[in-house]
């Protein structure tokens, strides 16, 4: 039996424990595994930290909570796309291919940094800005911020499968890559470390400068990991003024 057959047949609340248990861990490996990398690289000089200012006294508590609402509705809203698929409105490829596969999971990836942008930018509107201030209230950030919404925005960003299900027949396990490589790179862009110094903004190895960015001067860079469409929208942020050396006034 497929992994497309065993998801199809459980039922729902067995969709939604498994969902719970799945975003669990990927929040527990990205967090901790971010935060143990940059350890280790800052330790042997590589890369440097990006805000060196101390963390708010209850931020990283603040971040747990608000990740665990986020991941009851990430893990509970697993029922939606099995829904979807128990009424027919979408389907899994039969059999696909090791190439369909990979074709597959880079148009999705492309199709996430353009639904994060919508959305993001939809969050910085007046309609919206209310529910992702929760997430810029980290302005320092850590790994532990990747999920740290307002069940709103946790719901907004949380149906990036859904059209492209309907549109298409995907892989399961093409689907199943997207949680994986959104937390991946989503810890990379919280994680308050410039991991490639000598590379440009606009560079796919400095998506973690550009969120920096985004959390220091909110007014751009509303892109995931890549920068293309803040290029194709004309959004990316203004770089920020070089700080004064330690007891050196600014200019």
């Amino acid at each position: 039996m497929t992994a497309a057959q065993v998801f199809s047949d459980l039922s729902a609340w067995q969709v939604m424990a498994w969902g719970l248990v799945f975003f669990s861990a990927l929040y527990l490996i990205g967090g901790l595994g971010m935060t143990a990398l940059t350890r280790f690289l800052q330790k042997r000089g590589i890369g440097r930290v990006l805000d060196t200012r101390p963390l708010k006294p209850d931020q990283l508590q603040r971040e747990w909570r608000q990740s665990f609402h986020s991941i009851l509705v990430f893990g509970l809203g697993m029922v939606v796309p099995w829904g979807f698929v128990q009424l027919g409105w979408a389907h899994f490829a039969i059999a696909p291919s090791g190439w369909q596969i990979a074709i597959e999971i880079w148009v999705l990836l492309i199709w996430n940094d353009v639904h994060f942008w919508i959305n993001h930018r939809l969050l910085h509107t007046r309609w919206f800005k209310r529910f992702h201030g929760d997430h810029h209230r980290s302005v320092v950030v850590t790994p532990w911020s990747t999920y740290s919404f307002h069940p709103i925005e946790a719901m907004m960003l949380g149906n990036v499968i859904l059209l492209p299900m309907v549109l298409h027949d995907f892989a399961f396990w093409s689907l199943a890559s997207v949680p994986v490589f959104s937390i991946f790179l989503n810890a990379v862009g919280h994680a308050n470390y410039d991991f490639f110094p000598l590379v440009g903004p606009r560079h796919p190895l400095a998506a973690s400068r550009r969120h920096h960015l985004h959390h220091a001067r909110p007014a751009g860079n509303y892109g995931f990991a890549l920068a293309f469409m803040d290029r194709l929208m004309r959004s990316e942020a203004d770089p920020l003024p070089p700080r004064p050396a330690p007891g050196r006034p600014a200019a």
